[in-house]
């Protein structure tokens, strides 16, 4: 297994992290994602861990908290051989005080997770969305405080916009508060959005990506295909409402290279795909997620051997869209890559 630096931390992450998501099964789109139980979750965790897949990723609101407690479960006597992170900010309840990154919310979102977890410590804690109502001082100073208490080692973002974080961080610095050092991203061969602004920014201001959806939201497991109806059991079914929108023309557009490349390195559909984001610039760790051992053990396949450039090349060909505002202007302009290092393509 690789080891990655979570962005400009001194903690060293897997490659590949493990995605508790299916844990649970409690509310429509938790369902659907799977009904993982206790034991079987410890059957996961186990794999994982053989396999140095040492960092797992929840969150409160998967499944109302019982992502978390099965987690908790599957990790009971071996935390110590283990990273968690948690997510929080999303509503958990009906009431005024459910949902965003108050002071009283953190607070009791944290005890809440470690009570789940059933640990002293969160090794990781996001924020799981931008709290526009909670002044970004009083979200920092908990954050410092969660931290000096010891209750939280390392704190990061999901879903959030490069100016949120730019004046989160910057307002860090002033205070000598902690800084975030990771970004929960949504990132795949079909949702390249990332590229454009977070992943420059990530690069300058040190935040390392971890990639959540790397298959798009189910797109690119190698059951759909160009003419083929969708297959019976696909989650989209069910979820499709809920995740990042792609066009079918586009999504066939990538998926016929896709399953060449496949073809060639006699690898399947999502290992070509998990690869491929693996060697993107400020990726961290790419998560992964299972609803059974079988999924798992395929999707730990991604690693341990590398696609040429070539193949890279193909791929990026495929799935390159048109460059947005404010880069279209100079993005095919020479010396464009100096001035934006971070940049891609």
């Amino acid at each position: 297994m690789e080891y990655r630096s979570l962005g400009r931390s001194g903690l060293k992450v897997p490659v590949l992290s493990f995605g508790a998501a299916t844990f649970g099964g409690v509310g429509q789109l938790f369902r659907a994602w799977g009904t993982t139980d206790a034991n079987e979750a410890r059957r996961l965790v186990d794999i994982c861990l053989d396999a140095g897949v040492n960092f797992f990723d929840t969150a409160d609101v998967y499944s109302s908290g019982a992502s978390e407690e099965a987690l908790g479960a599957a990790l009971k006597g071996r935390r110590n051989h283990a990273l968690i992170s948690t997510k929080t900010s999303l509503p958990m309840g009906d009431g005024p005080n459910d949902a965003g990154s108050s002071r009283f919310r953190l607070i009791r979102a944290v005890e809440g997770a470690l009570r789940r977890l059933d640990t002293d410590y969160i090794d990781l804690l996001q924020l799981h969305a931008f709290d526009a109502a909670t002044p970004v001082e009083e979200v920092l100073s908990t954050l410092d405080t969660l931290v000096r208490d010891g209750k939280v080692r390392y704190v990061g973002v999901s879903n959030f916009s490069g100016w949120q974080i730019m004046k989160a961080l910057a307002v860090a610095d002033r205070y000598g508060w902690p800084r975030y050092v990771a970004n929960q991203v949504y990132y795949s061969l079909i949702g390249r959005d990332y590229e454009w602004d977070l992943m420059p920014f990530g690069a300058d201001q040190g935040l390392g990506a971890l990639v959540w959806s790397p298959l798009g939201w189910g797109r690119l497991t190698g059951k759909i295909r160009r003419g083929a109806p969708l297959p019976e059991g696909s989650r989209l079914h069910e979820t499709a409402q809920y995740g990042p929108p792609v066009e079918d023309d586009y999504l066939y557009r990538v998926v016929d290279p896709l399953e060449a490349v496949a073809a060639e390195t006699g690898k399947t559909v999502p290992q070509v795909a998990i690869n491929w984001l693996i060697q993107r610039p400020t990726v961290s760790s790419v998560i992964i997620g299972a609803r059974n051992e079988d999924q798992l053990r395929q999707n730990l396949g991604a690693i341990g051997w590398t696609l040429s450039a070539k193949q890279i090349a193909t791929l990026d060909e495929a799935s390159a869209v048109a460059a947005p505002y404010p880069h279209f202007p100079y993005r095919r302009q020479e010396g464009f890559t100096r001035l934006n290092p971070g940049m891609v393509g």
